[in-house]
């Protein structure tokens, strides 16, 4: 689950500062300056894991919803939550519930709430390729972290270019290893429940729930 909210601030945090290509920047900062803009974002994304050399081939799908900093990222059967000062991880499979302070898991792990402010360096991006996909211009921005130690080589940013949203990102690592999400969904504005960022904690202590507090 940490991978997959690293790509996915990644691909939403746009507000970027490197030595790098005027026009790559400028279509980041329109992006970023409109996602900033909505109230809330809801985004069903598939996610591709490939790995030729080792014969890895996985795919899923989750999604997420965002309101400022308050979250809930649904992945791998697995349901995070961020309600401003805590995060709870609840894992049926484990039929356990993680309990995490604001400055704990939050400043080890890149998440969601974290999309619109996460960095500002760290790569250096330039204008890449335009393709056509299905109808939409998506065009690419290339980053390479600035870091020589990072374990990635390259991340590829897709931007629609008539609507200024994400439709995909690939990461390709130094091990061969081919990361890529793509948004099946990207909704603004939804009338949504303040509860879909609330922990029901008697719920799953009725259920029987093992609930650990780091």
């Amino acid at each position: 689950m940490k991978k997959i909210v690293f790509l996915l601030v990644i691909a939403f945090t746009l507000n970027l500062n490197a030595q790098s290509d005027d026009k790559a920047k400028a279509l980041l900062d329109e992006v970023y300056n409109k996602v900033k803009g909505y109230d809330n974002v809801f985004i069903d994304f598939k996610y591709v894991l490939d790995n030729a050399q080792e014969n890895i081939h996985q795919e899923t799908r989750g999604d997420v919803t965002l309101e400022g900093e308050k979250y809930r990222f649904n992945y791998l059967g697995a349901t995070k939550i961020f309600d401003g000062s805590k995060t709870y991880t609840i894992i049926p499979e484990n039929e356990e519930v993680v309990i995490e302070g604001a400055n704990g898991e939050e400043e080890a792990t890149i998440t969601p709430s974290k999309m619109l402010t996460f960095y500002k360096d760290g790569y250096n991006f330039k204008w890449d390729i335009t393709q056509d996909i299905k109808g939409r211009k998506i065009q690419y921005v290339e980053l390479v972290p600035i870091d020589s130690s990072s374990e990635i080589k390259q991340i590829l940013l897709g931007i629609d270019t008539q609507t200024k949203h994400i439709y995909n990102l690939i990461e390709v690592g130094l091990n061969g290893t081919k990361t890529t999400i793509t948004v099946n969904s990207f909704k603004t504005d939804q009338p949504i429940s303040e509860s879909l960022f609330t922990f029901d904690r008697p719920k799953y202590e009725e259920m029987g729930y093992y609930i650990i507090n780091n």
